[in-house]
């Protein structure tokens, strides 16, 4: 086992071989539709909640437990490790980190708990830099910190209500995005969601996500690792990827569907960009 290990949760949007190639735990988001609840990734995916989106069964969300992190950091204690990175959602989304906080306080070992500012593969890539870097546990947490708050995020969606209902957005904002019909497009800035701009149509929406991108590498002054999500969407999700090969400094572009957290939240059909520094 490393001298430090990586503990990330399942809204980060690495497939279990990425996970299992570099070391890192991932500990699951509840998930409740109906009148039962799964962990995400492990008893509900993305195929599975789009089927219960389209029913029209609510799905909510919710943090791990304190004891959920308590055990992974006892068993990562037991094999040997010396110290834990435990890298998560924005705090400002969700009480995860809090969550992996209080679990901390009482672990048998250093646990650095980081606060990624974002979702999905902004803090993604932040767990996977973090696995790479070698080094002490408060080294490696640096280098996840900064990775995940040095993320840019813009997305779109076929509706606000779930955000809205969810409580990542508030109803006035959720009001303000559909007025006149035209399409949101959403930006994830300091670790909350608010509404960027306005436009008329999908393509239109897709576009302009391209050109964001361009934008956000354009400025800054060294490379940047891309991501495209999206929920249902894999077709689109990899021509909006195609189109964004030709981005100057961009020295990985990956394509993932979000999980049930992050897709309960945005819908199906949704679709997103994230951009850190390398």
């Amino acid at each position: 086992m490393p001298r430090v290990a990586v503990v990330t949760d399942s809204t980060a949007a690495l497939s279990p071989d990425q996970a299992a190639e570099w070391g890192i735990t991932v500990v699951p988001l509840d998930v409740a539709a109906g009148d039962r609840r799964y962990r995400d990734g492990v008893d509900l995916g993305p195929a599975e909640l789009i089927e219960l989106i389209e029913a029209g069964t609510r799905v909510t969300t919710s943090q791990p437990a304190p004891a959920a992190f308590a055990e992974v950091y006892q068993q990562l204690a037991d094999q040997g490790v010396r110290e834990v990175v435990s890298v998560h959602l924005s705090g400002a989304l969700s009480g995860t980190v809090r969550a992996a906080g209080l679990a901390a306080q009482l672990a048998p070992l250093p646990v650095h708990v980081v606060d990624s500012r974002s979702a999905g593969l902004g803090l993604g890539f932040a767990a996977l830099v973090a696995a790479r870097t070698e080094g002490d546990g408060a080294t490696v947490a640096a280098e996840a910190e900064r990775v995940g708050q040095s993320s840019a995020a813009w997305f779109v969606v076929d509706s606000l209500d779930h955000l809205r209902r969810g409580g990542r957005i508030s109803a006035a904002a959720a009001a303000l995005g559909t007025v006149l019909g035209l399409r949101p497009v959403l930006a994830l800035r300091e670790g909350r969601i608010d509404v960027a701009e306005r436009v008329r149509t999908r393509p239109a929406a897709r576009d302009r996500l391209v050109q964001l991108v361009h934008d956000e590498a354009a400025r800054r002054p060294g490379p940047v690792r891309i991501a495209v999500h999206h929920l249902g969407r894999p077709d689109i999700a990899d021509t909006l990827a195609d189109r964004l090969h030709e981005v100057e400094g961009a020295v990985e572009i990956r394509v993932a569907e979000v999980g049930a957290v992050l897709g309960g939240h945005l819908g199906a059909g949704a679709l997103a960009v994230v951009v850190v520094d390398a």
